[in-house]
């Protein structure tokens, strides 16, 4: 990181993230008050707010604001103070973790959150890796300090021991629970009182010049202040300082302690990203690495979304700008298609609300409506044929067989079906016996959302039912050796959305059966899904 050139001033000050946690941590809360103190919104909203006014601004989809959850990545941008931020909140429920692994592929940092009275959770844990195998920066938010909560010796311990990273508190929470006063901030000794009657102020600060201040005693009471002196000092002996240099190489990660729905902790997180967070950072492709101040405009699609606006029946898809300086009307070429495409109503988003961009730069997200020309994994450049690489598709770990309830409405179903295969909600099999076709997901509520889309936008009711599959992997190897095992499994094989051949097993068994008896064939359950 160091060697590298110092970036054009409007790359610099750009910080795209990603929010990680275990469902409930309270992420979509934490995303509401960053935009707003980024000046993004006038009034946050809780998940489950009564009335429309007050619905969080990063859940849109009919089926996020009825159950509280949030399924589908959306990305923000905003600024606040000197930098520009673009922020993607990912959903935290298991059963959406593929799209969560691939926005992971487009940031630069992430911010994990963490409920102060369950630690590490286990979806936490899964996405921690992700980020580890990325050597993503990660900068911690303990969570509802306000609740009863653990001793913050313990998280911290938890998060170290779990996640085999080193935690530098950045605060430390005075009390918890129903005596949580605030917090004392480690790196700029200030103390940091909660207000409990705004939820949507910011928390009151008071410079002091080290704990032994004799204006602590105006704020604190005399046993917490006691307490507060004990414990940081033994922090400072026991944990390491914040370093830079091992945060940003992913070793050590700073933490900090608050309550996202009182908005207490939240701008120092801010902070914290602005300060110490990385900047726009090279990305991968086949051919070679893409460096943001690169003056050419590359950049790769990470997510699709249908319909997020019902009435227009659009697509959008999520391009994370690699390098350049992106303006609007360019001509871009996309490189699977080979063809030139005039990028004339690119967009900003704001949640549900979208602006049209007039430009963007390197770290910047943007969507492009487009009615199913782009995919993931797409590259759009200025001419170059480059392929991006890192953005992973998984094999599903459930299979159902699929059918309209309504004959008339097969051909339909079709279309629908290809359209989230192409979005990445789900993956579509087309088995090369029998007629109809078979979906795959990585978790049960996936189903759900799939029926309660496919009705809602496309008017076709559908049954998923059971079938004899439990798993499948993509099939490779010489060319001969797959057309006879394809000819001799037959009842096996189906087709990807893309085209590609899939291998469906029942069991374990079948799989074993394929490695003993084929050894020149590959099954794999990845697959890179480069353009």
């Amino acid at each position: 990181m160091s060697n590298r050139p110092d970036l054009p001033p409007e790359i610099a000050r750009r910080r795209t993230f990603a929010i990680i946690a275990h469902p409930d941590a309270g992420k979509t809360t934490l995303t509401e008050k960053f935009l707003l103190f980024g000046g993004a919104i006038q009034m946050a909203g809780q998940v489950r707010a009564k009335g429309e006014a007050r619905r969080t601004r990063s859940d849109f989809m009919k089926m996020e604001q009825d159950r509280g959850i949030s399924v589908s990545a959306s990305a923000m941008s905003f600024e606040f103070g000197q930098y520009r931020f673009n922020l993607v909140d990912t959903p935290g429920h298991s059963d959406f973790s593929e799209d969560t692994y691939r926005t992971l592929t487009a940031v630069d940092a992430a911010i994990m959150v963490i409920d102060g009275a369950k630690g590490v959770e286990s979806q936490t844990r899964k996405l921690f890796e992700v980020c580890r195998l990325r050597d993503l920066p990660i900068l911690t938010f303990c969570n509802k300090m306000d609740r009863e909560s653990r001793d913050t010796f313990e998280i911290i311990d938890e998060i170290q021991e779990n996640l085999a990273i080193d935690v530098a508190p950045a605060s430390w929470p005075i009390g918890s629970g129903r005596d949580f006063l605030g917090a004392y901030d480690l790196l700029n000794d200030r103390l940091e009182i909660m207000d409990r009657a705004d939820r949507n102020k910011v928390a009151q600060s008071v410079e002091i010049s080290g704990l032994d201040d004799p204006r602590l005693a105006e704020h604190i009471p005399a046993a917490q202040l006691e307490k507060l002196r004990e414990e940081v000092e033994m922090a400072r002996e026991l944990l390491p300082a914040f370093d830079q240099q091992a945060f940003l190489e992913g070793h050590m990660t700073p933490i900090w302690f608050g309550s996202a729905i009182n908005s207490f902790g939240v701008k120092e997180l801010m902070n914290g990203i602005g300060n110490f967070g990385p900047g726009p950072q090279p990305q991968n492709a086949a051919e070679r690495q893409i460096a943001p101040e690169e003056r050419p405009v590359t950049g790769f699609v990470f997510k699709v979304q249908a319909n997020m606006d019902p009435k227009h029946r659009d697509r959008v898809a999520f391009v994370r700008l690699a390098s350049g300086h992106f303006e609007r009307g360019m001509k871009l070429t996309h490189v699977r298609g080979k063809k030139q495409m005039a990028v004339s109503n690119p967009v900003l988003f704001l949640a549900a609300d979208r602006e049209l961009a007039d430009e963007a730069w390197a770290g910047d997200i943007i969507g492009i409506p487009n009615h199913g020309q782009l995919r993931i994994g797409d590259a759009l450049t200025e001419g170059e044929a480059l392929r991006f690489t890192g953005i992973p598709s998984f094999a599903p770990e459930l299979l159902q067989s699929v059918r309209s309830t309504d004959p008339m409405k097969a051909k339909h179903l079709e279309k629908a079906l290809m359209q989230f295969a192409e979005e990445g909600a789900a993956k579509v099999f087309k088995p090369s016996i029998g007629s109809g076709f078979i979906v795959g997901v990585v978790g049960a509520l996936q189903f759900e959302v799939l029926a309660s889309r496919i009705e809602i936008e496309y008017g076709i009711p559908v049954r998923f039912e059971p079938t004899q599959f439990t798993s499948a992997r993509w099939l490779s190897g010489p060319s001969d050796k797959v057309d006879s095992f394809v000819n001799t499994n037959k009842q096996h094989i189906a087709h990807d959305h893309d085209g590609d051949l899939v291998y469906l097993t029942r069991l374990q068994w079948d799989i074993d059966r394929v490695v003993r008896d084929h050894p020149e064939l590959k099954l794999t359950a990845t697959k890179e899904m480069m353009a």
